[in-house]
């Protein structure tokens, strides 16, 4: 497992590739692999599939489209053959865009090379007759909170299954983890390194292992200047952090065996669902990590833009994850 750490990959279509082949990589090929392609599928999105399906030259490729809708031409092994690709080129196609990374060298063709041969795969064409299905807007349950609830889920597993009531994030017992024994590294932006504390304080994190040492220089955080494409073995909330002692405060329900292999922590744009942090019980005073003295005046702390092409619906669910 590879922790990607953004719900698109919009804005890093490159480690996306190279994340798709360092996983593809470990198949052993002793058995049927299904292979579930994201629903990003118009402009560079489609590209995107087609360079995939090249890179991974499956046996066979199930498309489904819906009744009334129209998303893309059928991928047949023809179609993907002529087209060009995000960073592959088609028949014909003189040049192919070029990577700032090191997996670019994979993807280009040596120069007198030919055409690349036609993919061979078998299209399985499945057009269901659901009237408006996958009409944008019109989803019963969005990807959004699916996300969340799957999160809750995996938290659920910090919960003792002997008490009845939930027990909030200052409850747990974290595991305290020195600043010398593990990496860290912001996915998704660029932070600079004196206020890297503040984004990695009660957010949640993927708990890797990188194949390097980590040596530490200073008494401070170990810093990666690149995101690594590694194995990650789980995920957590770093709870707290303790300048002092020089110590994360994790809570995570990846088994101590396992965690004695961390040695990175990816930060990414995923956010730890609301109601974990607003619906902690029995704390007096202010809640841990949720404040209403905030100032909206600092660039980048603006309120999230709803997309008003989406036709919402409003869903309240109670913080249980047991």
């Amino acid at each position: 497992m590879v922790y990607y750490g953004q719900t698109s990959c919009e804005q890093d279509t490159e480690r996306y590739l190279d994340v798709v082949k360092y996983v593809f990589s470990s198949y052993k090929k002793e058995v049927p692999l299904v292979i579930n392609t994201m629903g990003w599928v118009k402009g560079e999105g489609l590209l995107l599939l087609i360079d995939t399906i090249r890179l991974l030259s499956p046996s066979h490729v199930v498309q489904m489209d819906v009744y009334d809708w129209k998303a893309m031409a059928p991928l047949t092994p023809e179609y993907v053959h002529l087209t060009p690709g995000l960073y592959t080129k088609g028949k014909q196609q003189a040049k192919c865009k070029q990577m700032g990374m090191s997996g670019a060298e994979n993807w280009k063709s040596s120069e007198g090379e030919g055409d690349a041969s036609a993919p061979e795969y078998k299209l399985l064409y499945v057009h269901p007759e659901f009237p408006r299905a996958g009409v944008a807007g019109e989803a019963r349950v969005h990807s959004s909170i699916l996300r969340d609830m799957s999160i809750l889920g995996y938290l659920g597993q910090l919960q003792s299954p002997d008490i009845g009531a939930v027990l909030p994030l200052h409850s747990l017992v974290p595991y305290q983890v020195p600043f010398s024994a593990v990496a860290v590294r912001v996915i998704h932006t660029d932070v600079a390194p004196t206020n890297i504390m503040y984004a990695v304080n009660a957010s949640w994190v993927g708990l890797c292992r990188i194949p390097d040492e980590i040596r530490c220089q200073t008494d401070g955080p170990v810093l990666l200047t690149q995101t690594p494409v590694c194995d990650c073995l789980g995920f957590g909330i770093v709870r707290g952090v303790e300048m002092e002692k020089k110590l994360y405060h994790i809570l995570t329900p990846v088994p101590p065996e396992n965690l004695r292999l961390v040695n990175c922590l990816l930060l990414g744009n995923i956010a730890i669902p609301n109601c974990v942090l607003v619906g902690q019980q029995g704390v007096e005073g202010e809640i841990p990590y949720v404040t209403s003295d905030y100032n909206y005046s600092i660039l980048g702390s603006g309120k999230l833009k709803k997309k008003k092409h989406f036709k919402r619906r409003e869903y309240a669910f109670e913080c249980d994850y047991t």
